[in-house]
């Protein structure tokens, strides 16, 4: 018997069996019986029953080979009728033995007969009269007597649970979930083992781990029925699992049932391999074991039950390495809304950067430092942020926007300082001059007002709901130090600040693979001196007003440098159009007037000249360090002053320096040319050996093309997949939300090209780029450091093409590693299978 043919949970009493455990008879149906069934063939029920005895009381559960598929539901007391009840009051008690009968009448209208489920509630008091209600509401309502033929019964509830398993609404439901195509469904019948009569009686559920933690102890329920202490519906014959003050305990009454069961959830867990649940009946303190199910766990629990089974030598290292969901890893390092928490949904956008976040409403970057000045939780709201919010968002609780994608720039900068996002929630109403937000069942909340954004699902919540904390325990990072073991590529992370850098170390990157300099640029003063410097006339002027932002930049990579503690730096030098870094509004253009010391017309006429129609294809990237080469010399000077600093410390530094969408291998020569003569510069004045790499981002489809050529000139190639899935596809990242939904339900696309990697299109580009490269520079390094650059598909693809390393935002660093080994131990067992 194995899990594919007859499904899992008949697999599971099959093993249970094996473990000399007191499972009741059981009969299981395969796939193929249950497919044959709902397909109208009806079920061979005399031989089903042949090994149940004359008058047996049975249940129905489902069997898939996945749990989390979905199903119908279990049905049970089948065979219970006229007679049999009659026979139970005697046995069980009048009470116990109706409220049977009626809920198996329950279940027999409502799943197979299809009838109304209120015309058969079960009271909390059940008589000869509310059956024999039921009784006749079932026949008037069905047209037909209920049915007392055992026989009967166990045929319809076959078929009925087949053919709801084959249903359409089921399919859909089950692809939704992960399930192939033709997921099947397997039946198990079982001797009812009723726990309700004489002596020690009753029925439980005991597990062994906490399933919030992991935590090794005893949880579970147990409900008394024995007769004369009739506890169906009564919580007064409740018996606890373990001593607890509130009353008698399972372990106090019947120390060796407790015994009993404790070695058997050891003997599962040595045997099985899991962490199991055991449902259980005791009947006149005989004990049966019903089911036996891996314990529902929360993704903590799930990292450390993975890791305590290997440190006791019950499965491998790479075992547990196998077992754990990397997006698991996701819910332990940002705060989540509680499981059980009540959520008002306002409305769902993207889920943009995970986590969850409560805080009064804010609609300006300024506001959201004024409140965290005054040390007040924010959600900075906007329609969409750009580079001037940055301040608001290292200042704001969560972010949430109307418009943009998954890598919009909320998204992108949410994801690398861990904050909670949701973008694209565009059924809201933004009113930024009355400073309120419209939601689409028509609520207003004002600035001010309490709202929660939970990046992990894409809901925007009303209030505050309960939270559950981050943790980074030992078994997370003895997790990750086993996957570190095995897996065969780099893991870098974007990194943008010294905080980001700090947040990689501490997520144990392999060095920063994406540093984004131009957000160094949008604070205070810096601001200040950026605006001067695209006001400035002459090259010299230039040149000039970069003297001052030399010394804070130099401080900013000298930081890094530190941080990283010799792990590699890759810095990109400036990239974004130098419109981002002007005021769009009146009211900033004569502050920027009054600054400047200009005539306002002059102010905006400068501003209107560097507009453009497109301006992410325009003067942005290595077009500005051609044509306005003095930012790159002060960077390159920067990075060169704040590497010789780093040495001077005892450091080893090698910077690595990219250049931004480079189309021409001319382009990468020009550059090139200046930040040698930069370094040449710089040793002159100070003597010191400088030793750097110089690279390329490869985020234009054009150069992924001209790799070849591109390579002679470069130690390093990393492809920008941002941009490369942008300009591959002809889609405004910030915009395609708009419609992106409605291309995937319609199989335009797949998948969302920006969040997940288009292995076709961009991949061939990509794939095209890697050969062309290794072809022209066979020790050229290569790696993938846009978005997706986190995501398993983009990691096996770096792997299968030889890419170096990888570059993800840091909270994404550990799924990468993770994701990484559990890549290189399936290649490893496929290979092992093919020798």
């Amino acid at each position: 018997m194995s899990a594919e043919v007859h499904g899992g949970r008949a697999k599971c009493l099959q093993r249970l069996i094996r473990l000399e455990m007191p499972v009741p008879q059981t009969v299981a149906l395969s796939f193929h019986a249950v497919r044959r069934i709902a397909a109208g063939t009806p079920p061979d029920v005399t031989e089903i029953l042949r090994h149940f005895g004359p008058t047996p009381l049975l249940s129905v559960r489902p069997s898939s080979q996945d749990p989390d598929w979905g199903g119908p539901g279990a049905i049970l007391n089948v065979g219970i009728c006229d007679t049999l009840h009659a026979t139970l009051c005697d046995e069980i008690g009048e009470r116990a033995a109706t409220s049977l009968y009626l809920r198996f009448i329950q279940a027999y209208a409502t799943h197979v007969a299809r009838l109304d489920d209120d015309l058969f509630e079960v009271p909390e008091d059940p008589t000869h009269e509310t059956l024999a209600v039921a009784l006749r509401t079932y026949e008037e309502e069905a047209e037909e007597p209920f049915p007392q033929e055992v026989e009967r019964q166990l045929g319809d509830i076959l078929g009925s649970m087949a053919r709801a398993w084959e249903g359409t609404s089921a399919r859909l439901l089950r692809k939704a979930k992960g399930a192939p195509e033709g997921a099947g469904l397997g039946l198990v019948v079982q001797q009812l083992a009723l726990g309700v009569g004489q002596g020690a009686c009753g029925s439980g559920v005991i597990q062994f781990v906490n399933p919030a933690t992991g935590e090794r102890q005893v949880t579970g329920r147990y409900l008394s029925q024995s007769q004369g202490r009739e506890a169906l519906e009564d919580p007064a014959g409740a018996v606890y699992l373990t001593r607890d003050p509130r009353g008698p305990s399972l372990q106090d009454e019947y120390p060796q049932v407790f015994a009993e069961l404790l070695e058997m959830g050891e003997r599962a867990r040595t045997r099985l391999r899991e962490e199991m649940q055991i449902e259980f009946t005791l009947d006149g303190g005989r004990l049966s074991v019903l089911d036996a199910v891996r314990v529902h766990r929360a993704s903590r629990a799930k990292v450390r039950i993975a890791v305590e089974l290997a440190q006791d030598g019950i499965i491998s290292r790479e075992d547990a390495v196998m077992r754990v969901d990397p997006a698991a890893l996701s819910e332990l390092l940002h705060r989540q809304v509680a499981l059980d928490a009540e959520r008002d949904r306002i409305a769902n956008g993207i889920a943009a950067s995970p986590g969850a976040a409560s805080g009064r409403i804010v609609f300006t970057a300024n506001d959201a430092q004024a409140s965290a000045a005054r040390g007040e939780d924010c959600v900075l709201v906007r329609r969409e942020t750009s580079p001037e919010d940055i301040r608001g968002m290292h200042a704001a609780a969560a972010v949430l926007t109307v418009r943009g994608g998954v890598t919009s720039h909320a998204a992108v900068i949410g994801r690398g300082l861990g904050l909670p996002c949701v973008v694209g929630a565009s059924d809201l109403l933004i009113d930024r001059k009355a400073k309120r937000l419209t939601a689409p069942d028509g609520r207003v909340f004002r600035e001010g007002d309490v709202i929660t954004v939970d990046g992990t699902t894409g809901d925007v919540l009303a209030g505050q709901p309960a939270m559950l904390e981050a943790s980074l325990d030992g078994a997370f990072r003895t997790l990750l130090q086993w996957a570190d073991a095995v897996r065969d590529i780099g893991v870098r992370a974007n990194a943008d600040t010294p905080a980001d850098a700090q947040t990689a170390r501490n997520f144990e990157a392999e060095g920063i693979g994406l540093c984004r300099t131009e957000h160094m640029f949008f604070e205070g003063e810096r601001l200040s001196v950026m605006r001067e410097m695209i006001f400035a006339d002459k090259g010299e002027d230039r040149a000039a007003v970069l003297e001052r932002l030399l010394p804070m930049q130099r401080a900013d990579f000298a930081d890094l440098f530190s941080i990283m503690g010799g792990y590699p730096v890759c810095i990109r030098l400036f990239d974004p159009p130098l419109h981002e870094f002007l005021p769009s509004d009146k009211a900033g253009i004569r502050e920027l007037a009054n600054v400047l010391d200009r005539p306002l017309s002059e102010v905006t006429a400068r501003i209107e000249a560097l507009e453009e129609y497109n301006p992410m294809l325009g003067m942005r990237g290595v077009r500005l360090g051609v044509t306005v080469p003095e930012i790159y010399e002060m960077q390159a000077r920067a990075i060169f002053e704040a590497a010789i600093l780093s040495k001077m410390s005892g450091a080893r530094v090698v910077p690595e320096i990219m250049i931004p969408l480079v189309s021409a291998m001319r382009e990468v020569e020009l550059v090139k040319n200046r930040i040698d003569a930069v370094a040449v510069n710089v040793h002159n004045e100070t003597g010191a050996d400088l030793e750097y790499r110089l690279g390329v981002m490869v985020e234009t489809p054009r150069a992924a093309l001209r790799a070849g050529d591109i390579a002679q000139h470069s130690a390093f190639l990393s492809f920008g997949t941002n941009d490369l899935t942008q300009m591959t596809y002809g889609l405004s990242r910030d915009d395609a939300g708009r419609f992106m939904s409605a291309y995937v339900q319609q199989k335009v696309y797949a998948e969302d090209p920006f969040h997940t990697l288009d292995l076709d299109g961009v991949g061939e580009l990509l794939s095209m780029g890697a050969e062309r490269a290794r072809a022209s520079e066979p020790g050229i390094v290569l790696s993938i450091c846009g978005e997706h650059g986190g995501s398993r598909s983009a990691i096996e693809f770096s792997r299968q093409h030889g890419l170096d390393y990888v570059s993800c935002s840091p909270f994404r660093v550990p799924i990468a590693r993770l994701s990484a080994a559990q890549l290189a131990l399936a290649e490893r067992e496929s290979n092992r299978s093919l020798a």
